[in-house]
């Protein structure tokens, strides 16, 4: 193993350009771009760490959800896709039985000591629960335990819907994973163990899509019928071909006070299957639902009958969407993408908070794609929702002028042109 000095120099001098090669691409500048992006790491490791430390250099993509929203925490199917955004992690271990991690942009360094594997209050809602979330589920799960020191830096863009914290949780787990366990534990596995960390830990209650998505790689789609093991499938996707970009607009709206929306989404459509004597949709009969919607708006309300609609048509498109790209039935694809976010938008109702609809730039996003694109791509809003990135996948033509219009409204750089990465998380000066 390399020390952190040491490391930089190879990646100065390319050694490690096939490896990124197959992380990002090599479209013009990214080689370079990504150079200095791991060259500044490993020396902001060192001035942190010490540059004499051997040292390893971990990565988990962000993703980019294509199918099924809101519908893996109520068992259904999804299609999402690992992203050329990631976060990495230069580790080194220690003998400390601590784990310390310093992340670019963010005040202070997170310490957690392994000795207390429980909830801690005060560290709910930051990374600090996170990790030691993920510890506790890595020891939960017969793991080995260890201390390390990480930097970590991040394109994931935060409150995105591209997953930054399951990007992150991810990470610490393959840390774990590969310094302390020779990779025992499989992809979904640590996927099971970032979810366990998000929910008990940090307080969110997410599915199990995000990190799975961000564990596997690729493009895949997930059913949940039984979560305790989720059958994943890689999907073959190449936009390319038909002449069709990837692109995720950042609306810029903050995702601070909306934790209770999320969490409403999950509770309405469990209380639908709780009407049902079910704890969760994928249970409930369709049919028997529709035939006693009456019954269910009158104990639940409008909103949650509506959200269960949203549930069974979108994980039902998910299946389609899958189906489609398997059968090059691109035109269908693009129909049942913007299918998807019509019900996402008047359904599920995560296009913007009720608590302050003068903020709508997932809205205002959608309806700017529309008129743009409408004819020829695709539109909708992706993630949690609510306020972040929205979706679309644009024809090479009109490229230039969908980036335009997005930068112009929502600012420079907002929108983003994105490749499928083929790669989950991994240790990326050993694994490639």
């Amino acid at each position: 193993m390399s020390t952190a000095k040491e490391l930089k120099k190879e990646i100065e001098r390319g050694v490690w350009d096939a490896s990124l090669g197959k992380l990002y691409g090599r479209r013009a500048g990214v080689l370079e771009r990504q150079r200095a992006r791991y060259a500044d790491a490993l020396d902001c490791f060192a001035a942190l760490y010490g540059g004499e430390r051997e040292a390893a250099i971990y990565s988990a993509p962000g993703r980019t959800e294509i199918g099924g929203n809101h519908t893996d925490h109520n068992h259904g199917v999804v299609m999402a896709g690992a992203v050329d955004l990631d976060v990495i992690a230069v580790v080194s271990k220690n003998t400390d039985d601590v784990v310390r991690v310093k992340s670019k942009g963010f005040d202070g360094r997170d310490e957690v000591k392994l000795e207390q594997l429980s909830p801690v209050l005060a560290e709910q809602g930051r990374s600090a629960a996170l990790i030691r979330g993920v510890a506790a589920g890595i020891a939960k799960q017969g793991g080995v335990l260890g201390g390390f020191d990480a930097y970590t830096t991040s394109d994931v863009l935060r409150g995105s819907g591209l997953s930054s914290s399951a990007a992150f949780e991810v990470v610490i787990g393959t840390v774990f994973n590969g310094e302390y366990n020779q990779g025992r534990f499989s992809a979904v596995d640590i996927a099971k163990i970032s979810q366990y960390a998000e929910n008990e830990y940090f307080g969110k209650p997410s599915g199990l899509m995000d990190q799975t998505a961000c564990s596997v790689g690729s493009v895949i789609t997930i059913d949940f019928r039984d979560p305790a093991s989720p059958v994943v499938e890689k999907v073959d996707f190449d936009l390319a071909k038909h002449d069709y970009c990837l692109c995720i607009t950042d609306t810029k709206g903050s995702h601070a006070s909306l934790t209770n929306e999320y969490a409403a989404v999950r509770q309405e459509m469990e209380a639908v299957a709780a009407y049902f004597d079910k704890p969760v949709l994928r249970e409930v009969d369709e049919s028997a639902f529709y035939a006693d919607i009456a019954g269910v708006r009158e104990k639940l309300g409008d909103r949650a009958v509506l959200r269960a609609i949203h549930f069974f048509a979108d994980s039902r498109r998910a299946g389609a969407l899958c189906s489609a790209i398997r059968e090059d039935r691109f035109e269908d694809f693009l129909e049942l993408i913007v299918a998807g976010g019509h019900s996402s938008f008047e359904y599920n109702q995560n296009a913007y908070s009720a608590k302050n609809p003068r903020e709508q730039g997932v809205s205002l996003g959608l309806a700017l794609s529309q008129h743009i694109l409408e004819g020829y791509g695709a539109w909708r809003l992706q993630g949690g929702g609510f306020a972040g990135t929205i979706q679309a996948f644009v024809p090479v033509h009109l490229l230039e002028a969908y980036r335009a219009a997005m930068d112009s409204v929502f600012g420079e750089g907002s929108c983003y042109v994105l490749n499928v990465r083929n790669y989950g998380a991994l240790c990326v000066t050993e694994a490639l």
